[in-house]
Order: structure tokens, then C-alpha cells, then sequence
């Protein structure tokens, strides 16, 4: 079944949902919050519990009123934090939807995970080994893995498919189609979950001017440098006219979830900046836009 299955779905339209994220550190947690914030979801990582009425208070007050918040906990927290979770989760429960998700991961790939990236897990200090540091993390979080809606194994998805899963379960209680459009280096191969791929290596590239080398399509100067380029707004009005005529015959065939991904030479500066673009322009009339910047992650 899909985590988020029936939210949103059905429910009162007035309702506040709260979605919290927990579960093993390197399971996922991050690039599951991140997609949630991509749908719109009010994010908050690593609080702790005694502090969740006062965010959903805050976060449903006022002018910024909020009805979808995803936060974030993990083993950062102290003992008594998840000693008193269940509680906490039960006394909001009566006056939000509350939607507890564990992501889990088997021993084994939490160790390669953490051996590829070379991070140090937050429980493993002088003298513990990762092995432990592991087995305690579960013997903390074991309460709330048994009291969790819903819990995702990790240990067989990347992060693109991690993400595709949450957002495909999203897009099964909103209307319209879903989109996750991605930025990659053609170097580094194809995205193996693409559905679409624009090529925008005939396109100036921002490598060649040493002050914007170090910076990403996300920041100014690269954005500034593009955005004076003719052949660059051209490029992008033809994908999103082409998008906007072809994306609704797959909405129409019942699909829930495309992924449109742009490739340049080194996945940092045309790529991400025509991705973020082209989903800004989407998100004006569509729920479910979601980015993934595969070389910057």
C-alpha cells in the first residue's frame, strides 16, 4: 500500500494533516521530507517532539495559514523525545490527522550507505562501532516503528525511486498529474526512471566563465548569465509549449506520474537552471511538481 494512501483523500478539505517522518538514520528520512516540500508540505527536520503542538499552532495561525505539515525525527533528539512521542502524537490526534511514517533500511545497506558517503551515524561515538550504533538506533526507535501508519523499507530503492514512491502516493489522492522533473550530467549516464530527456548541451555553458564554475543554475549569477542568452529563452519556450501540448494526452491516459529529465555536461548549471524554471512554471497551475538535481545531491 502506498504511505501516504488516503491523505487528502476523501477527508474534510478543512482538515490539517501532520506528517512525521521518522526512522533509521540513512534510511531515506531526508529525500522524503524534501519530497513533501516539493508538494508543498510545510517542513520542519529534527524537532523535537515536546515542540510539535506549538509548530502545528504556528504553522496554522494567521495570514500563512498551513494545512499539510511534514517534520522531520530522528535519534538527534534525547531519550525522553521519543519516550514521549507516542503521547505528544496522541493528543494532537484530536484535533489534526496525524500520519506517523518509519523509514527502515536492513543492516547491511545502512553499512554500505554510510561506508559510499563516508558520514559519521549520529550515535557512533569514540569507541562504538557503526554496527552498534545501528543496533542501538533500533532498540530507541523500535516504540515508534511499532506504532507507525505506515512503514517504508529503503533497502532496495535509490533515491529517485524513494522519491517516485512518495510522490506517487501523494498523487493517487490529488488531482492531475504528478511531474518530477530532474537535472543530470550526461557523463555520469542516463536517469534509468526517465520518461522524457531534453538535451540542453547545445545550450552556453556557464563552466566556461571562471566566476560561475563553483555556482549552480540555482544561484543568481548563473540564472543572470542564462537569462541573457536568446537561443536559452528559446530553447525553454519550445519544451514547455511541447510539455504543454503532449503532458495532458498522459493525464488523459490515467497516468499519475511523469518524470521529464534535462541533461546537460555536467549536471550543474544549464540543466538545473532550465529544471527549476520549468517547474516554477508548472507549479502555477499544478499540485504535484517536484525537482530532483541528481549531480548536486
Amino acid at each position: 500500500m502506498s504511505p501516504y494512501q488516503g491523505l487528502l483523500a476523501h477527508d474534510d478539505p478543512d482538515a490539517i494533516h501532520l506528517v512525521v517522518l521518522t526512522g533509521m538514520s540513512g534510511g531515506g528520512k531526508t529525500v522524503a521530507l524534501r519530497a513533501l516540500e516539493d508538494l508543498e508540505f510545510y517542513c520542519v527536520d529534527n524537532l523535537p517532539s515536546a515542540l510539535l503542538p506549538q509548530l502545528v499552532e504556528a504553522a496554522t495561525r494567521g495570514d500563512s495559514h498551513r494545512r499539510r505539515i511534514a517534520v522531520g525525527v530522528d535519534v538527534r533528539n534525547r531519550d525522553e523525545d521519543f519516550q514521549h512521542m507516542p503521547q505528544v502524537l496522541s493528543a494532537l490526534a484530536a484535533t489534526v490527522q496525524v500520519h506517523l511514517i518509519f523509514l527502515d533500511c536492513n543492516d547491511a545497506a545502512l553499512i554500505k550507505r554510510y561506508s559510499e558517503t563516508r558520514r559519521r551515524h549520529p550515535l557512533a561515538v569514540r569507541g562504538v562501532s557503526l554496527a552498534d550504533a545501528i543496533a542501538e538506533e533500533r532498540r530507541l526507535l523500535r516504540p515508534l516503528m511499532a506504532i507507525a501508519e505506515r512503514v517504508i523499507d529503503s533497502s532496495d530503492l535509490n533515491v529517485h525511486q524513494l522519491r517516485r514512491l512518495i510522490a506517487t502516493g501523494y498523487a493517487q489522492t490529488a488531482t492531475g498529474l504528478t511531474l518530477m522533473f530532474q537535472s543530470f550530467a550526461f557523463r555520469r549516464g542516463l536517469p534509468l526512471d526517465s520518461d522524457f530527456v531534453f538535451d540542453a548541451r547545445c545550450l552556453p555553458n556557464p563552466h566556461w566563465e571562471p566566476t560561475l564554475r563553483p555556482l549552480s543554475g540555482k544561484d543568481a549569477p548563473v540564472r543572470e548569465f542564462l537569462e541573457r542568452q536568446s537561443v536559452v529563452g528559446e530553447y525553454y519556450a519550445d519544451t514547455a509549449r511541447w510539455l504543454d501540448a503532449w503532458l495532458p494526452r498522459f493525464e488523459a491516459d490515467d497516468r499519475s506520474y511523469v518524470t521529464i529529465c534535462i541533461g546537460c555536461t555536467g549536471g550543474r548549471h544549464r540543466s538545473v537552471y532550465l529544471v527549476e524554471k520549468l517547474a516554477a512554471h508548472y507549479r502555477t497551475t499544478r499540485e504535484g511538481v517536484l525537482t530532483f538535481h541528481r549531480e548536486l545531491e
